[in-house]
């Protein structure tokens, strides 16, 4: 994992070095083993690297294979890379390194822009053609590691996060009316192109980006799984699906162990996590490191799942850490924040900052649970789709998924900064209707699976554990296990109140008292109860200067909020007034000046 950066230019200049360079500087944390860059040209890139396959210097990046006439900047890791550099040199290619970044090199050689099919594993890239200047751009199929976009006229330029971005300056960052609609409909998810400001874009999540050095480009979706039934498995048993999920998950876990380092595991206790430890230790993993984060309880809501991580360590004989983290979050919080590539409301982000904190003291690389929820229908709002006609589906989900509605939006947000319609619901309806999902529930599935998840939950694990130079493998998120679950039948995953089909196959492997237990979340009471100088932070960051100066909320709505801050929350269990005043404590913390300046206008770098 690491951190990558460039610009491309198109009116015949030279590429800014320099841009480039404060670019890198913001990503340190992502990278902090070493630094490159390059520059032919109109292009330049730079990369900061975290050493995790082939440590030794051929690794560096970026990496000028001259033979091919190719460079190339990743993020990410090739889980299959081993076994494509053997068929690559059956196809007569010669290595210099053990890397995953020269396989890439020489599939795009061998295979062009289908490359990406060949690949196994989770990926941000760039490849640039010595001989045609052509810059290739991609994204893994699930989105799990960021590209960020920052395009004019003159020049294209792109960045493992957003702030890296802004640092480099030139860039708009006023509020994109339609994200921040977004932002408040869903709990900070934003999808892709979008992004909270209006100069900055993310390339979709499984999308191959061609650039010519005129600027001309096109973009082509590679991988787009059906929601429909297979008919050569129409006649599997639910045996038949429960053997078959486990040994796609134990193939997912296994693959994410390819490192040149050790490989630890986020144990929240919960079903998914604790899979993946009892299948490591199937694999003959002893020594495992695991790792486990609690808070105090706050009004009378606990703070930490331990007695079953407990369970689960004791089973399997692992390394376990516990990491209890007192009431004052406020010296993290701030710091959280700015480790984040955008807004993030969800309180598992400061916990998953302040897990990584402590995990990277130990181990460079985790596996993690994150995904089986919307893999395999893990939500409360799944069940109530079952047998809803599509055109009552949206209306279904939307009640039980949307944090607010248009109306409920106009109430919030000041004229000047609302979108002109109901752009969220209208985004749902779009992928509800779509081909490709054969039930309501199979639909719901597919958005959450390729939407919401990318920049919720993944998004968040990515951003925590980089800015502490950790990388975190997530298995449930393997493309050939989604391909599989997309195709189960509903009803096996919505048996058993969420995930039945993943919970029967867990049975063979790990303890059921693990498995047979209320659903739980990754709280931070603090921040869903604010109270004390949590609120008072809040208060601050939506009444300063900057906020005022921007004017995104109407003030009367944040009043009302002010008064009983905790009394109306989300449908997910969300604080409302957290909600606004995240939003402003990202944006004071990452635009220049606190970014008060609320209308469309380019910055400088800081």
């Amino acid at each position: 994992m690491c951190g990558l950066t460039g610009e491309f230019r198109f009116d015949n200049r030279p590429a800014d070095l320099a841009a480039v360079g404060l670019m890198c500087d913001a990503m340190v944390s992502r990278g902090p083993d070493d630094s490159g860059a390059y520059a032919h040209g109109s292009l330049a890139l730079g990369h900061r690297r975290l050493s995790i396959i082939d440590l030794s210097p051929y690794g560096h990046q970026p990496m000028i294979d001259a033979e091919l006439g190719l460079t190339v900047i990743f993020n990410g890791c090739i889980y299959n890379y081993r076994e494509l550099r053997d068929e690559l040199r059956g196809h007569g290619y010669r290595f210099f390194s053990t890397s995953d970044t020269e396989v890439i090199a020489k599939a795009y050689h061998r295979w062009g822009e289908d490359f990406v099919d060949h690949l196994i594993g989770m990926f941000a890239l760039a490849i640039h053609e010595r001989d045609t200047g052509r810059l290739v751009l991609a994204r893994d199929r699930l989105g799990i590691k960021p590209l960020y976009l920052a395009e004019t006229p003159d020049r294209l330029r792109f960045a493992s996060t957003l702030p890296a971005l802004v640092r480099a300056g030139d860039v708009d960052t006023s509020i994109d009316p339609v994200a921040l609609h977004h932002y408040l409909s869903w709990h900070a998810v934003v999808p892709a192109p979008h992004t909270i400001l209006s100069g900055v874009r993310k390339l979709p999540p499984a999308t191959v980006r061609v650039v010519e050095p005129d600027g001309a480009s096109r973009e082509r979706v590679y991988w787009d799984p059906a929601f429909t039934r297979d008919p050569a498995k129409a006649g599997w048993s639910a045996t038949d699906w429960e053997e078959a999920v486990l040994e796609s998950v134990r193939v997912a876990v296994r693959r994410r162990l390819v490192a040149d380092v050790p490989v630890g595991v986020l144990l929240s206790g919960g079903l998914d996590s604790s899979l993946v430890v009892g299948l490591l230790a199937q694999e003959g993993q002893t020594g495992l490191n695991t790792f486990s984060i609690g808070f105090d309880a706050v009004s009378g809501e606990e703070g930490d799942e331990f007695k079953y991580s407990d369970v689960v360590a004791r089973e399997f004989g692992t390394e376990h850490h516990r990491i209890r983290v007192g009431a004052d979050l406020l010296p993290s919080l701030g710091d959280a924040v700015a480790a984040m590539s955008e807004p993030m409301v969800s309180h598992d982000a400061v916990a998953f900052y302040l897990l990584s904190k402590e995990v990277s003291r130990h181990v460079k690389v985790v596996q993690s649970g994150q995904g089986a929820d919307e893999v395999f229908a893990g939500y409360h709002w799944y069940p109530p789709l079952a047998g809803v006609g599509r055109d009552d589906a949206v209306a279904t989900y939307a009640k039980a998924f949307f944090d607010r509605d248009h109306a409920g939006m106009a109430e919030v947000v000041a004229p000047e900064h609302l979108a002109g319609g109901p752009v969220s619901l209208d985004f749902v309806r779009e992928h509800f209707t779509r081909d490709g999902a054969e039930t309501a529930v199979d639909a719901a599935l597919r958005l959450d699976t390729q939407i919401m998840l990318t920049d919720d939950p993944v998004k968040r694990v990515d951003n925590m554990t980089m800015a502490w130079g950790l990388e975190a493998r997530v298995p449930f998120l393997d493309h050939e296990l989604v391909e599989l679950a997309a195709q189960c039948p509903p009803e096996l995953k919505l048996a058993q109140e969420g995930k039945g089909v993943l919970k029967e196959a867990a049975r063979r492997v790990i303890p059921h008292e693990v498995i047979d237990r209320p659903k739980g979340y990754f709280p931070v009471p603090a921040l869903k109860y604010l109270q004390g100088p949590y609120l008072e932070l809040v208060e601050d960051a939506l009444h300063s200067a900057a906020a005022r100066d921007r004017g995104l909320f109407r003030p009367e709505y944040v009043d009302r909020l002010r008064t009983e801050p905790n009394a109306d929350l989300t449908p997910l269990r969300g604080n409302r007034l957290w909600q606004l005043g995240l939003l402003e404590l990202w944006l004071q913390t990452h635009l220049p000046g606190g970014g008060a300046v609320g209308v469309p206008g380019r910055d400088v770098p800081r």
